[in-house]
Formats: structure tokens, C-alpha cells, sequence
């Protein structure tokens, strides 16, 4: 595998049940590779959207290139996501259901390649909010137990 950094949406498991998973290309410009390839990337209130058959990620930051001169690009622009026309179909059917977003979850690069994963997502509601954070700290407190209790002595 390469050195090129994984940006992950750390927030999205936390605030939406995540159902189905789409990997998708996405079309950007010289400096935002560059961008990307360090790492200099935000998920924060970020979504993707269907319109005229066609799929947009929007409010998705990536830092302008420190060395782009003038022709940098615009941190916060819309970017157009490619996938087949079936996983399209499929996802405006979940989109057209309500209380269904498209949220992205990682950016990485594939064979030199700019991917985003897309997840359909549900929103969370406060009590479910409390039961993940319950169950993290219930797993996180067996690990220690189980950590713990096995110490041998040479």
C-alpha cells in the first residue's frame, strides 16, 4: 500500500445508521490532488446529493495547494461523483425514502485513483446516540478485563 493517507469521517457512525456502502471516483482538480495526497482534507457537514442523474458531494473542504499560485482551486466547491448508472438507480431509490442522506465516510486513493465510500444513511436519534457510546465503553472496559487477566509469568 502506499503513504497516501486515508480521511475518514470519524462523526458519521456516530451520528447515522449506516446501511449500504458505494464506492465512488471523484472528478478533481491538479491542486486538490495535491491537497488530497497530503492529507488536507474535511468531512464536516459535508453530503452528497442526486440531481438531473447525476450524483454531487457538496461542502466537502480541501485545503488549497500551499504552492498553486493563481490558479488554485475553490476550497469548497461542488464535485461531481462518478458511478454507474445502476448504482445511481439504486441509490435515489434509498435518497427518495425518508430520513435517507448520503454521507461520505473515507477518501483514499485506489491504483492512483481518487475514491470517496459513500454510505445511505439513517440519522440517529439522542437515546441511540447514548446506546453507542454505552456499548464503546462497555467493549472498551471487557478489553481491559480480559487484557489484564491473562499475565504470564516467565
Amino acid at each position: 500500500m502506499s503513504n497516501t493517507p486515508t480521511i475518514q469521517n470519524r462523526k458519521a457512525f456516530h451520528d447515522y445508521h449506516i446501511d449500504e456502502k458505494y464506492e465512488a471516483g471523484i472528478v478533481l482538480q491538479g491542486t486538490e490532488v495535491k491537497s488530497l495526497r497530503q492529507g488536507k482534507a474535511s468531512f464536516t457537514d459535508s453530503f452528497a446529493y442526486i440531481q438531473d442523474r447525476e450524483v454531487f458531494l457538496r461542502d466537502l473542504y480541501i485545503k488549497p495547494y500551499e504552492h498553486g499560485s493563481y490558479n488554485n482551486h475553490d476550497p469548497l466547491r461542488i464535485r461531481k461523483l462518478l458511478l454507474s448508472k445502476k448504482e445511481i438507480r439504486e441509490l435515489d431509490k434509498y435518497v427518495q425514502q425518508k430520513g435517507y442522506t448520503l454521507i461520505p465516510l473515507k477518501l483514499y486513493f485506489s491504483h492512483g485513483y481518487a475514491k470517496i465510500q459513500l454510505g445511505v444513511a439513517k440519522g440517529k436519534k439522542s437515546y441511540d446516540k447514548r446506546d453507542t457510546i454505552k456499548e464503546k465503553d462497555l467493549k472498551r472496559q471487557i478489553d481491559r478485563n480480559v487484557k489484564g487477566s491473562y499475565k504470564v509469568n516467565l
